[in-house]
């Protein structure tokens, strides 16, 4: 298992509305192939950044699966129009749980 972690900067005055466009989009993940969870979480230092966390089977059922199916460009509409830039995507596997 590998967990997707997308550092997200929103534009200012947009959090509200990105936090309610990523509560709608969140069956997207659910539902996708391999996924095994999501959650979003805001930081309390930097209250316009986020992290979206996705617990994938593998990496190429994010990259490959998920990337190039019709969910996640429906992720996009919904949650892209909030962003200040292009997230940060990488990918952590837990060495010590």
């Amino acid at each position: 298992m590998v967990t997707e972690m997308a550092r997200i900067e929103v534009v200012a005055g947009q959090e509200e509305a990105f936090e309610k466009a990523v509560a709608e989009a969140m069956p997207l993940f659910r539902r996708a192939e391999g996924c095994h969870g999501a959650r979003l979480c805001r930081s309390v230092e930097f209250p316009r950044r986020y992290w979206l966390m996705v617990d994938w089977e593998t990496v190429e059922h994010h990259m490959v699966k998920f990337r190039e199916s019709a969910d996640f460009a429906r992720w996009r509409e919904l949650a892209g129009p909030h962003f200040a830039g292009t997230p940060e995507v990488e990918h952590v596997s837990t060495v010590v749980g």
